[in-house]
């Protein structure tokens, strides 16, 4: 079912069951379905539980150091949303200080209304104001649309990691923006 309009505002603690669900499914969505990473089961299992169960995420919403902000439906169902915080990224030029987009997803039904954009304004004045110096995202090398957009945005590539989803690595690239 698709979406005609959206509004966006910061999650709240009682958007915990439903954000965690969105994270769910919106990387099941863009990792399973879309690019078709042959994830072993017991791995994804393990980090889908890790990354996107509900204590995970109200953790998330409790952490003053991290913001989130959720693209809500007409009809109350979330459809997208961005999670930033304190860099946390493998580069021996970024630090806790400086901020990180750690996650911005959108359902395959919100896409191409602007959903994105709007959560990366808000996520990126956001961090801008909070925490001073350079910005930085890791991006999954295969996604090269993302990176198209992160580029657009003054995003250069400095560095790859691998990112662990159980005993599955997926090739990174370590993207920053100042």
């Amino acid at each position: 079912m698709a979406v005609s309009s959206f509004s966006l505002r910061r999650a709240q603690p009682d958007d915990a069951a439903a954000l965690s669900q969105l994270k769910l499914a919106a990387f099941r969505e863009t990792f399973l379905d879309g690019f078709a990473i042959p994830y072993p089961p017991a791995d994804l299992a393990l980090f889908e539980r890790d990354t996107y169960g509900l204590a995970s995420v109200r953790a998330e919403l409790a952490d003053p150091s991290h913001a989130t902000w959720v693209a809500q439906a007409d009809d109350g169902r979330l459809i997208a949303y961005a999670h930033v915080g304190p860099c946390k990224l493998p580069h021996p030029d970024a630090s806790p200080e400086q901020g990180e987009l750690y996650q911005l997803y959108a359902l395959n039904m919100a896409q191409g209304m602007g959903v994105g954009r709007a959560l990366m304004d808000a996520a990126f004045a956001w961090l801008d104001d909070s925490m001073p110096g350079p910005l930085w995202l890791g991006v999954w090398s295969g996604n090269h649309r993302a990176q198209a957009v992160y580029a657009g945005r003054g995003f250069v590539k400095v560095g790859d990691y691998g990112f662990r989803v159980g005993d599955w690595t997926d090739a990174e690239y370590i993207l920053r923006r100042g």
